[in-house]
């Protein structure tokens, strides 16, 4: 029977596929040769822009032979001074050693050619060909309202952990698993992505780490905390936020800093003690929390606030406690029987066909419809004032000649009372 509670160490095993095997190593050519690195412009055409982060941009481009769209993620060189950049480095050796369905495929390594007149010593841009995956979960999320039926909560869920159950097993930590790094493509395939911040953990298991991981909405509390020893417990936090943001179609815990996100979270969980939390009075920012305004947790009245299903509040439960030792792996978490008990988990043929839709599309569409709302606000006002668009400069230009006119006026009897006088 399930109970992530009994087990103080989480398990990982292996499910259908074998450990990855092969390791990272550079094409090679039919005479053993390492193969040069091929231009973008020999073989593919950029069509548009689909994403924008901290560690580049990503495009959409066609194959010229095959005609086949790929997604084209352009390293950011502009910071780097001494060389690649490392975490570009890790990523590329993580993603040459995957070998999974629901971990997205490097396809390979691409340049762009030098600009003609280019100063000596100038850089190339550096770009990673993947499978083109038509959304991506909050980008599907919002064309669907944010009002997912339990049945596909649970089919997008149990992809997302086999994929994560593979990261770990191979010793991965992702370290950033979002809505916006999950990708989905027209078949309903979730695939895991954006490995920028991935790193291995299990050559030296007791190493200390940097803290400064994971989008702060689904940031562990031990991180935010000071801890530098952690395992794969912090990406099952971050499953378990977009577990209820699926559920609830809302973030669960917003912040707007560590402090306040620290504050929703222990004042939906529960205060922060040896007991719930063991070791957080030893961490650097302990002091920082105020465990006494905290009560006990709110997460059950989350739940029926929400109509959560009972077996679905149990997981998220679990997913979020904040002892990380309690919290299951992503094997035990498929195991769950939530999972497995009604509804199950719908058929890739039951999704809603929908257009094309990522993060970075969805914000510029709300921005502009913002901006656009805010232009004819303003116009509607000017109108209710009384005045057009010029209107407002010709009073203004008015007003100033009145007032000089009349101080002309004055100064001019001044001087003639003054004449008077004399």
């Amino acid at each position: 029977m399930y109970n992530a509670r009994r087990r103080p160490a989480a398990k990982h095993t292996l499910l259908d596929k074998e450990r990855w095997s092969h390791p990272f190593r550079p094409k090679l050519d039919a005479v053993g040769r390492t193969t040069k690195c091929r231009f973008l412009r020999d073989h593919y055409d950029i069509v548009r822009q689909i994403g924008e982060g901290t560690y580049g941009q990503v495009f959409v481009a066609v194959h010229r032979d095959s005609g086949q769209e790929v997604a084209l993620k352009k390293i950011r060189m502009d910071s780097e001074k001494d060389g690649f950049p490392i975490t570009a480095v890790r990523e590329i050796k993580i993603l040459k050693s995957a070998d999974h369905e629901n971990v997205i495929r490097l396809r390979e390594i691409i340049r762009s050619s030098p600009e003609e007149n280019a100063p000596a010593g100038s850089r190339c841009g550096v770009y990673m060909v993947f499978d083109f995956m038509e959304h991506d979960l909050t980008g599907y999320c919002e064309q669907m309202q944010f009002q997912l039926p339990l049945g596909e909560v649970k089919f997008f869920m149990k992809q997302l952990l086999k994929g994560l159950n593979a990261c770990h097993v191979n010793g991965i930590l992702h370290r950033d698993l979002k809505l916006s790094n999950l990708l989905i493509n027209r078949e309903g395939k979730l695939k895991i992505a954006d490995f920028g911040l991935a790193r291995p953990y299990q050559e030296f298991p007791d190493s200390k780490m940097t803290n400064r991981v994971i989008t702060l909405w689904y940031r562990p509390p031990e991180l935010m905390m000071g801890a530098e020893t952690y395992g794969t417990a912090i990406d099952m936090w971050s499953v378990g936020c977009i577990f209820a943001e699926l559920l609830a179609g809302k973030a669960l815990f917003p912040g707007k800093d560590e402090i306040d996100q620290l504050d929703k979270i222990f004042a939906l969980i529960g205060p922060p003690n040896e007991q719930s939390m063991p070791g957080c009075t030893k961490l650097t920012a302990f002091q920082r929390v105020d465990g006494k305004k905290y009560k006990e947790p709110k997460l059950a009245g989350w739940c029926r606030t929400h109509k959560v299903d009972p077996q679905a509040q149990e997981l998220l439960r679990d997913l979020l406690s904040l002892n990380p030792k309690c919290r299951p792996s992503a094997y035990e978490a498929l195991k769950h029987p939530f999972f497995s008990s009604e509804p199950k988990a719908c058929h890739p043929d039951k999704l809603k066909y929908m257009a094309p839709s990522h993060e970075y599309t969805v914000k510029r569409k709300r921005n502009e419809a913002n901006q656009a709302a805010a232009q004819q606000h303003e116009g509607r006002d000017n109108r209710d004032r009384g005045y057009g668009e010029h209107r407002p400069y010709k009073r203004y230009a008015s007003s100033r000649a009145m007032e000089s006119r009349s101080q002309h006026r004055r100064v001019n009897d001044s001087f003639s009372s003054c004449h008077v006088r004399k």
